[in-house]
C-alpha cells in the first residue's frame, strides 16, 4: 500500500474551475501510476480556507471508469500564514507493489512550488528526479 501526493492551485473560486483543476490533476496522478479504481483505498482532498465554492472530491466521481465506490473526503487545510493560496491537495492511498520511490507524485499550476524535488518535470519525464538519485 502506497500514498501518491498531488496538488494544484485554483485561479478563482468557482465551482467548475475546481472540478476541472481536480480532475486534471487527478487524471494524471491515475496515469503516472497506472492505477485502477479498484486499487484505490481511499483519496482525502484538502483546500485552503479561500476555496469554498465547490468540494473537489466530486471531481474524482468525473473520471473514466467506475470511481463511484472509492471513499473520498474532504477537509480543510490549517491557515498556516503565508501559506500558498488557493491550493487543493491530495492523498490518494492505492493498493500496489510499486515501491515508494517509484510512485510518482503530481503538482501542478502554484502548487510546484510545494515539493519542486518530487514535481513531474516538462515534457512528461522525471529526467531531473532520476538524475538527482543517480548522484546520492
Amino acid at each position: 500500500m502506497r500514498g501518491i501526493r498531488g496538488a494544484t492551485t485554483v485561479d478563482y473560486n468557482e465551482a467548475e474551475h475546481i472540478w476541472t483543476r481536480t480532475k486534471r490533476l487527478l487524471a494524471e496522478m491515475v496515469e503516472a501510476n497506472n492505477v485502477q479504481p479498484d486499487q484505490v483505498v481511499h483519496i482525502w482532498f484538502t483546500v485552503t480556507t479561500d476555496i469554498d465554492a465547490a468540494f473537489p472530491a466530486k471531481a474524482a466521481r468525473m473520471l473514466p471508469g467506475d470511481w463511484s465506490y472509492v471513499p473520498v473526503m474532504c477537509a480543510t487545510e490549517i491557515p498556516v500564514p503565508n501559506s500558498l493560496p488557493r491550493c487543493i491537495r491530495v492523498m490518494a492511498t492505492v493498493n500496489t507493489e510499486v515501491s515508494s520511490r517509484d510512485i510518482r507524485h503530481v503538482f501542478q499550476e502554484d502548487a510546484i512550488k510545494l515539493r519542486p524535488d518530487l514535481t513531474k518535470q516538462a515534457g512528461g519525464d522525471y529526467a531531473k528526479k532520476e538524475e538527482s538519485r543517480k548522484e546520492v
